[in-house]
């Protein structure tokens, strides 16, 4: 997953909430409480910068093969750990209660224990996994500071919502690359191995494809029924284009894990059918802009339908 990490998150969070008796409003915060804890363990990318910096000058496949290899060094360890979730979602609290009450011993209490978060990461895996820990804790930090100062949501709730959003987040990368590390800093191993959903690897790809798809459709439903806004009316119908991607079975590599670049990249792009300006012909001419609304969910549609194409005429070819 990708994006798909956080709009579980909110989706599920957000519902739940609403479901309970929590205002939209309070939902909606609440969702993006959960979202934006779930998006933050892949802060250990970060350091996949190197590896772009080392393969300036390559050619596109060169450079993202150098980003992975470099962020695989620290990826999925001690950011995605079921064992530190609950301690970061603790200091989350402390922040949100004494920014609130303007207590400085729940800030204190908060720094000390972002510190020697710190300090364990550093001792079980050096300076490097210290590093990670620490921006980790910061972004913990800087997520409840503004949780704080921009929502009216409850610590506890705040917590609550970001142990979520913290724990789902490394069951969302077991479908891709090696599982996640969720024991750390314990030697031990949930899973040892990523779940597979097909034999075939271009089939497994393309399965992992349509849960990150069903996930953020998920997310566009929850978010448009507690905002009261109709989805129908906002995706246009050029969004069909999309299904014209199934033609590229035969102009692109066949996708697997290891060679998945050609297709997201090219299957995203589809996306772009959203943001084109529609012609107006019989007023002036004019061009229409699309709302951004409008822009998304069309981009999303055409996206999703260029999935489909793809998977059909893979099984059919």
């Amino acid at each position: 997953m990708f994006a798909g990490h956080a709009l579980l998150a909110f989706a599920l969070v957000a519902s739940v909430a609403a479901r309970s008796g929590r205002s939209r409003e309070r939902a909606l915060a609440l969702g993006a409480v959960a979202a934006a804890y779930a998006a933050l363990p892949d802060v250990d990318m970060s350091y996949a910068l190197v590896g772009v910096v080392g393969a300036a000058g390559g050619d596109a496949l060169a450079i993202a093969s150098s980003f992975w290899a470099a962020g695989n060094l620290v990826h999925r360890g001690i950011t995605h750990s079921l064992v530190v979730a609950p301690f970061v979602a603790l200091a989350a609290f402390l922040v949100v209660r004494g920014r609130r009450g303007g207590s400085t011993a729940d800030r204190v209490a908060a720094a000390a224990l972002v510190l020697s978060l710190i300090a364990i990461a550093a001792a079980a895996s050096g300076p490097l996994g210290g590093a990670v820990m620490a921006l980790f804790g910061v972004g913990a930090v800087v997520v409840a500071e503004v949780v704080a100062r921009r929502t009216h949501v409850r610590p506890t709730a705040v917590a609550g919502a970001a142990l979520f959003g913290l724990a789902s987040h490394p069951f969302g990368d077991l479908l891709t690359g090696e599982p996640p590390a969720m024991l750390y800093p314990i030697d031990a191993a949930l899973f040892v191995e990523r779940v597979a959903l097909a034999s075939d690897p271009t089939v497994h790809l393309l399965g992992a494809f349509a849960v990150e798809l069903a996930t953020i459709w998920a997310a566009v439903v929850v978010y448009c029924r507690l905002a009261d806004r109709p989805i129908r009316p906002a995706v246009n119908p050029r969004a069909a284009l999309g299904l014209g991607y199934a033609a590229s079975v035969l102009l692109i590599p066949t996708p697997t894990l290891d060679l998945s670049y050609p297709f997201v990249f090219s299957v995203l792009a589809v996306g772009a059918i959203g943001v084109v300006p529609r012609v107006r012909p019989f007023r002036g001419p004019t061009l229409e802009i699309p709302e951004a609304p409008s822009a998304a969910l069309t981009g999303l549609a055409a996206v999703t339908l260029a999935g489909l194409a793809y998977a059909a005429a893979y099984l059919v070819a």
